[in-house]
């Protein structure tokens, strides 16, 4: 693994929107992931009050909790309730009729500007979350691959202009980086090798942008020890960038903790051994999905989701790592995804 030496080597700080169209809908269609809902992205804009939301030790979150008028808060509140419903239990609202709105916080950095919408069981105070945000193809086409080529199933629902998400569990990844990675209770070599495989999940199908505050770290307690996953959390960088090295969280500084972890724990045999293990269960997902695959990208081919100086960029860097000229004719983010995906899956390059 390697440390990233060119810090001008960074995300592009404003995404371009790129909407839903036609294409990708009738795939969302398809596969249950396009439901009307009762409420929209821009249904939650129209609040009229917020406050910094602190975390335990009184240190800003950048997350601001917002609050509405109580007519809003009548029609708004039994809609988001609704939509809770209908990602957890088919939209039986009987069978959650203990359930309320706790809180909704209101996050105005980053590309989605999402709302977080907090749902507490009344009977014993339990709570639970989901996201509202704009709906950027982009980052559903990354929903849709991490679902069928990662090793995590990923719930979220579209509506036009609008994309519902599931709360992902876990360890926030600087958090686990920075407080908690050298703790004995932990196992070094399990959580390296975990990194290599995750990092080797995050190229194959290029998702960029995987610094560590975007994923997190889940822990599982086993027979012998805990067990890690390391899951991405953000999907907005999802075959956006021009540079390859993006796509590899290995490079980005906030990871080096892991990138040093992994030197000291493991080899260069064993660290391809696992790269090669990702690798062909990748394959093997590729093959059971095969035809769902087919579909998503056919509608990325005719979908822009990248500008076309990147994509030619990415494109060049494609060909010389896969050694295959074919990289540099290709001026179509969604067919460089998938001709990418297929050279690392045939070749087993590591």
């Amino acid at each position: 693994m390697t440390i990233l030496e060119d810090r001008n080597d960074v995300p592009s700080k404003k995404k371009i929107f790129y909407s839903v169209k036609k294409p990708l809908k009738e795939y969302l269609l398809k596969y249950d992931r396009e439901i009307e809902i009762p409420v929209k992205y821009s249904d939650m804009l129209r609040f009229n009050l917020s406050t910094p939301l602190l975390d335990k030790n009184d240190k800003d979150t950048l997350w601001k909790t917002v609050y509405y008028d109580e007519a809003e808060m009548a029609e708004l509140y039994p809609g988001l309730k609704y939509i809770y419903a209908l990602m957890n239990a088919s939209g039986r609202l009987e069978v959650m009729d203990h359930l309320s709105v706790s809180r909704i916080d209101y996050c105005s950095f980053g590309n989605s500007k999402p709302f977080r919408v907090r749902i507490i069981n009344r009977l014993n105070d339990n709570y639970d979350h989901f996201y509202v945000k704009r709906a950027d193809a982009s980052r559903v086409y990354g929903l849709e691959l991490e679902h069928i080529l990662s090793p995590n199933r990923i719930n979220y629902i579209t509506d036009t202009e609008t994309l519902i998400e599931e709360h992902i569990p876990g360890l926030p990844g600087d958090v686990f980086v920075d407080e908690y990675i050298n703790d004995i209770k932990f196992n070094q070599t399990r959580i390296s090798k975990e990194f290599v495989k995750f990092n080797e999940r995050c190229f194959v199908r290029l998702l960029g942008d995987m610094r560590s505050y975007n994923f997190v770290v889940d822990i599982t307690p086993d027979i012998e020890g805990n067990q890690y996953r390391i899951r991405a959390i953000d999907f907005d960088q999802q075959s956006y960038e021009g540079k390859l090295k993006l796509y590899l969280p290995q490079y980005f500084k906030e990871n080096n903790n892991l990138v040093f972890l992994g030197m000291e724990s493991i080899n260069e045999k064993t660290m391809k051994q696992y790269q090669q293990e990702e690798r062909s269960i990748i394959s093997h997902r590729v093959k059971l999905a095969r035809y769902r695959l087919k579909e998503l990208f056919e509608a990325s081919l005719t979908d822009e989701i990248s500008p076309i100086e990147k994509t030619i960029a990415l494109g060049k860097e494609l060909a010389i790592y896969h050694n295959d000229k074919k990289f540099n004719k290709i001026r179509h983010m969604g067919r460089l995804v998938k001709a990418h995906i297929y050279s690392c899956l045939e070749n087993k390059k590591n």
